[in-house]
């Protein structure tokens, strides 16, 4: 069981289906009482502030790794509904010696998450995940001795108010131009975002228009949110003349999508590509560089080359991104699902919030539309195939998979990219194929899944 490996923290926190291990009325009190162990090591009264998403197992959760902090000594405070990026706020600015999320951002309302941020607001290194785990593991193996109090439902809603408007402040005081023209269109996800969003886009002076902003416990992301861009999309398109943007965030609100005023979906890429152009153009994008990942389009690499903007890619996930940024120096990094980190100020890790008020405030000082500030991002088709597997085993270990891909590479010859993964959070394997034709694209993506579903397809 103590192996250096991690088996429950995954890219992003520890995850899966509330209720289940690791995310029952035991487990969570035990992750509880193991995080406050490690921060009792470095602190003899740790402080820890906790939020939450909307999800209906949301609130037993928190409540469940709330009593086991406290069963440390450690004095946990609660923001209630929040951003993800909110509690790294409030843990860096607040001198917090953590900060805790439950949710499972993107994910069906079924699963949840425990994500946990350093008191430096960046999220927790390997090292002491592991201990954790340890520590979870031990407890585990000795529940008598673990001495844990029966399930209750500990209050961990509405939390503190003032917790929720400190963070919503600061998004405010980062904002120097007048939005107040803008008229925006605002999809919430039915999650977190609907605690901050509404708030504060009145405080920017913003005309915002808002949907899918009444969660009901079990509606996050469904059929709606940066999941589902093509919903909001239409909602503008539906009403010509009447909006100048969309904006539209995840169950945690830690990525933003957007619409431009016709309707059409603006991803990551082109907000990277946007931001990257208006920060080189004043003379702000430190070594005129930005860090994308593997699953960035070309497209975006050859527009930026034409503004002198050099691209690094990182591997998946925005640990590695913020990685990659710390080692290159960049400001600016981020990913096609609209986790978008900036470093020129006080954030540190990707908001959504901060990434609709950034773009907002592009459009509003170049007084141009966000289709003219990106219009000559040309897109190579690029298709993204999942494929449920029963186990992750490495692919160049199955000789029809690694078959398959080399084919795949024959075939493109430079030409287009592939990227062939698992996914950081999920059972699945995922195909991610680049070409300047369609049906080449669409058939060597095919023959990969195939490849994969036959060898270990759940």
């Amino acid at each position: 069981m103590h192996s250096t490996t991690r088996q429950l923290f995954g890219t992003d926190g520890i995850r899966g289906v509330a209720g289940e291990f690791p995310l029952t009325l035991e487990s969570s009190y035990l992750i509880g009482r193991a995080l406050g162990h490690v921060l009792l090591r470095n602190a003899p009264q740790p402080k820890v502030v906790i939020g939450q998403d909307t999800r209906e197992s949301s609130s037993w959760i928190a409540g469940r790794v709330s009593e086991g902090l406290a069963s440390c000594g450690c004095q946990v405070r609660s923001a209630g509904i929040i951003t993800t990026p909110g509690i790294a706020y409030l843990a860096r600015s607040r001198k917090f010696s953590a900060g805790v999320v439950i949710s499972a951002s993107h994910n069906p309302w079924t699963d949840n998450g425990i994500k946990i941020f350093s008191g430096d607001g960046y999220k927790l290194p390997d090292a002491d995940e592991v201990t954790i785990e340890r520590e979870i593991f031990t407890l585990l193996e000795d529940l008598n001795r673990a001495n844990i109090p029966p399930g209750t439902q500990a209050r961990s809603l509405p939390g503190e108010a003032d917790l929720r408007q400190a963070y919503i402040a600061w998004l405010q005081g980062n904002t120097r131009t007048d939005l107040r023209r803008l008229r925006i269109l605002v999809d919430c996800a039915n999650g977190a975002a609907t605690a901050e969003a509404p708030e504060l886009f009145r405080a920017c002076g913003v005309q915002a228009t808002f949907q899918s902003a009444s969660p009901d416990g079990k509606n996050i992301n469904e059929n709606c949110g940066a999941l589902h861009p093509e919903v909001l999309a239409s909602s503008v398109r539906e009403k010509p003349g009447h909006f100048d943007l969309g904006v539209t965030f995840d169950g945690d609100a830690d990525r933003a999508i957007f619409s431009d005023a016709n309707g059409r979906v603006v991803n990551g890429d082109g907000v990277l590509l946007l931001v990257a152009r208006d920060l080189e153009a004043r003379g702000l994008l430190v070594g005129s560089t930005l860090v994308a990942t593997a699953m960035s389009n070309m497209g975006l690499e050859v527009a930026l080359r034409r503004s002198g903007i050099r691209m690094l890619r990182a591997n998946v996930g925005d640990k590695y991104v913020l990685e990659e940024m710390q080692k290159s120096g960049a400001i600016l990094g981020g990913e096609q699902s609209g986790h978008v980190i900036f470093l020129d100020g006080e954030a540190t890790t990707g908001d959504g919030l901060l990434t609709a008020l950034r773009v907002m405030e592009i459009v509003a000082r170049t007084g141009q539309p966000l289709a003219a500030l990106i219009q000559d991002l040309t897109v190579f088709p690029q298709i993204i195939q999942n494929v449920p597997v029963r186990e992750k085993v490495p692919f160049s270990q199955v000789a029809s998979i690694r078959q398959a891909i080399e084919a795949a590479e024959r075939k493109l010859d430079g030409n287009g990219r592939l990227l062939v993964r698992y996914s950081g959070t999920e059972a699945l394997a995922r195909v991610m194929v680049e070409a300047e034709s369609v049906d080449t694209m669409k058939a060597l993506a095919e023959n990969i899944a195939r490849a994969i579903q036959e060898a270990l397809g759940s």
